[in-house]
């Protein structure tokens, strides 16, 4: 098989058939199932089974998708490593703020949120630790720029000084064993500020009996950003901006899933990332290799190329993920889903307990009436 790389433009939202209201997104959790913290062992979450054509619910534990798995499958990982985006400094006037890095922009130079008590302004001196200043250049829509100075790079600067970036659903400050917990064991390419969650129920070996089983692991990359935790505030989520996010598919995993499907092989995805990597590297119809930015937004009425199941986490209320995973499975099915987890005392988010969905059926083929 030949494939030409080629570097493509940026995606951006589907077209949508039909309104659907954000609050059809909407459902209620209890904050108590909220975990706090991972489970004790990787694969020690639960895992609910679903089969979308049918709404068969099942509830197991991990290591039982192993046995949902088959030889010849190919399972796509996201190989994206999240950095110690979290920087804490203080104002000339003694005000304190949080600083959320979004990405590197150059050595010195960062795109990043901003959290603090009063409005910060271009021109502003922020004070970090062992006399590291930045400077806010300016404004670019929810985001602020900074110049560093008196650094080589913001990477020694996280290296040092930065924290790991938990999501703002998880109430405490990070700990030490975060730096591994909130990280797939398989991370290697820094970028994320947010971990892409359905990866970090594996473990090496874990992976090893997948292998060893006869299903393909391949990777591909997409540095989650911050946005992926805004919820859709308008009613009509067709008028949403979605967030764009840094995504590479490389020849050689294209070849792979392509081999995979040859002999009759499953493309399974690991996490909504893993998702947005590929279709938006098989919106012409073809699997093709990918590098550059993505917003594809899928939402119900999306047409699916390349993704057969889906193993997730389970998401926040009227966001754009949980949009997606309806998508995939049918929104009345997923619903239905989140509502026997919350009955049977699920854990959600990051840290949370998992989801698989089995098959791509008709129930998700057209928009939901």
């Amino acid at each position: 098989m030949v494939i030409c790389y080629h570097r493509r433009p940026r995606l951006t939202p589907m077209s949508m058939t039909g309104p659907v209201p954000a609050a059809e997104f909407d459902y209620e959790l209890p904050e108590e199932l909220i975990a706090q913290y991972p489970a004790p062992q990787r694969t020690g979450s639960r895992l609910l089974c679903l089969e979308p054509d049918c709404g068969h619910i099942e509830d197991r534990r991990f290591p039982e998708l192993e046995a949902e798995l088959r030889p010849g499958d190919v399972l796509v990982i996201n190989d994206t490593r999240v950095v110690a985006a979290r920087l804490f400094a203080t104002k000339s006037t003694g005000g304190k703020v949080e600083i959320l890095i979004e990405r590197l922009l150059s050595e010195r130079r960062v795109l990043a949120q901003l959290r603090a008590s009063k409005p910060t302004r271009a021109g502003t001196v922020l004070a970090l630790a062992d006399g590291i200043r930045a400077r806010v250049e300016g404004r670019r829509g929810p985001f602020f720029e900074l110049e560093l100075d008196g650094v080589s790079s913001v990477a020694d600067v996280l290296a040092a000084h930065g924290h790991v970036p938990l999501p703002p659903y998880i109430r405490r400050s990070d700990a030490a064993m975060d730096r591994s917990r909130y990280q797939t064991v398989y991370a290697c390419a820094p970028g994320a500020v947010a971990a892409p969650t359905a990866g970090l129920h594996f473990d090496d070996p874990f992976l090893a009996r997948l292998r060893r089983r006869g299903v393909d692991v391949v990777p591909i990359t997409l540095h989650v950003g911050s946005g992926t935790f805004q919820p859709v505030r308008v009613s009509d989520p067709r008028t949403h901006t979605m967030h764009a996010e840094s995504v590479e598919v490389s020849l050689r995993t294209c070849e792979r899933i392509e081999a995979a499907r040859g002999r009759g092989g499953r493309v399974v995805a690991v996490g909504t990332t893993s998702v947005r990597a590929l279709e938006s590297a098989g919106r012409e119809g073809k699997l093709r290799p990918f590098s550059g930015e993505t917003a594809l937004f899928i939402y119900p009425g999306f047409e699916f190329q390349v993704v057969d199941c889906l193993l997730t986490n389970f998401h926040l209320p009227r966001s754009t993920l949980l949009m997606l995973v309806c998508a995939f499975a049918g929104t009345d099915r997923v619903l239905d889903a989140y509502r026997h987890a919350v009955r049977c005392r699920y854990r959600f988010y990051s840290y949370g307990d998992a989801m698989f969905i089995t098959g791509r059926g008709s129930v998700r083929r057209g928009p939901i009436p």
